[in-house]
């Protein structure tokens, strides 16, 4: 793929037909050129695509590029046709998906404990819907499940990483939940950045 404007094309075409982030080292691979050649062009192309206000966006997230519609147009989409999106989700299943999101790892006695009320039904439909998962185990707590988000929760909220979360106030369902999850949180403010970090000797991780 020598000439620019053919690799620009070949990368608009692959990530037009893929449903799923895809890595700049799977499209070197597949396009026979090198990955910073590549990360160079999509960078370019998304700029172009943001500079000229295109109903789409190229965007880098969950570990890989993917194409989106400009929110901008997220209101006359939803007039044409149903999509998923977190409006799917009913409040119990937002407020709990918040707290794993912003106090994970956590076990579902602690959702319970920021939510007020049993969660297991509405961390299962999470699990279920690939937005959460088992990290690891606490065995100060009787080796409880500990539960964090995943690549898929990154991709459906269009996020490159957890560090780019946003405001708890723009997450949370309502202010109530906002408060009670700030109060659960060890540093006041911000996510823990998953099991990983945790740094507990007693937190038996999940691979």
């Amino acid at each position: 793929m020598a000439a620019d404007a053919q690799l620009r094309g070949a990368l608009e075409a692959l990530l037009f037909v893929s449903d799923e982030p895809v890595s700049a080292a799977r499209l070197a691979k597949l396009l026979d050129t090198s990955p910073s050649e590549i990360d160079t062009a999509l960078v370019n192309l998304a700029q172009e695509y943001r500079e000229s206000e295109r109903g789409f966006q190229l965007r880098e997230v969950a570990g890989g590029w993917r194409f989106y519609t400009h929110p901008g147009y997220h209101d006359i989409i939803e007039n044409y046709v149903l999509s998923w999106d977190t409006r799917r989700l009913s409040q119990a299943a937002l407020e709990a998906l918040a707290v794993v999101a912003y106090h994970q790892p956590v076990s579902r006695n602690g959702i319970n404990s920021v939510r007020g009320v049993n969660s297991e039904g509405v961390v299962a439909s999470l699990v279920e819907k690939g937005l959460v998962r088992e990290v690891g185990r606490d065995k100060n707590a009787g080796n409880a499940i500990l539960y964090g988000t995943t690549r898929t929760f990154l991709e459906k909220f269009g996020l490159k990483d957890l560090g780019e979360l946003p405001p708890i106030e723009e997450f949370a369902p309502d202010t109530d939940t906002e408060r009670a999850i700030r109060d659960r949180l060890s540093t006041g403010e911000g996510p823990v950045f998953g099991a990983e970090d945790a740094g507990d000797d007693d937190l038996e991780l999940v691979d």
